[in-house]
């Protein structure tokens, strides 16, 4: 089992992943984002993601204190200056969130923050049990999941496609 909490993994999958895996060490993200506890979620970690897949990071932030945050994202040189960041607030599940979305090289980047330790945020638990699923049913499995992504399905709803699920989101979950 991959230990996803860390990113050093990256350097020995695909080459979107290695890729991946020198734009965060270069530009020192997980390093400015440690107090959040930062961890990389989403598709291109378990390797389903196409060509518009963006590198999700999730975070721990205590959202009382999100202008703290902002100004250290934002000012810490986290983000280049000239990089233009889209910042949206919403609730998700009953939970205040935050994200900010930019491009660095050619990745599209998404922070996402909640008040809760990253590992027990959806996108990581629906990661999880996204890749124990993908190594249980094989390679043909994962290929019509990308097949449905590539038809702009999101992902959760492709598993719960080829799964049956009636809420692939809760029933993910369970799994």
């Amino acid at each position: 089992m991959i230990d996803f909490t860390e990113i050093e993994y990256l350097k020995l999958g695909n080459g979107r992943q290695k890729r991946a895996y020198e734009v965060l060490t270069q530009y020192k993200i997980f390093e400015k984002l440690s107090k959040y506890s930062p961890l990389l979620a989403g598709t291109i970690p378990i390797e389903i993601d196409v060509e518009n897949s963006d590198l999700d990071i999730i975070c721990e932030v205590d959202l009382r204190f999100e202008e703290d945050f902002l100004k250290e994202i934002m000012f810490t040189e986290l983000i280049p200056a000239d990089i233009r960041v889209f910042v949206e607030k919403m609730i998700i599940n009953e939970e205040e969130s935050i994200t900010l979305n930019f491009m660095l090289e050619e990745f599209s980047i998404e922070i996402f923050g909640q008040n809760k330790p990253p590992i027990e945020q959806n996108a990581y638990r629906h990661m999880v049990a996204e890749h124990k699923i993908l190594q249980e049913k094989g390679e043909d499995f994962k290929q019509k999941i990308i097949e449905l992504k590539k038809q702009g399905i999101k992902t959760e709803p492709a598993f719960g496609i080829l799964m049956h699920l009636e809420n692939p989101y809760e029933d993910l979950l369970k799994l």
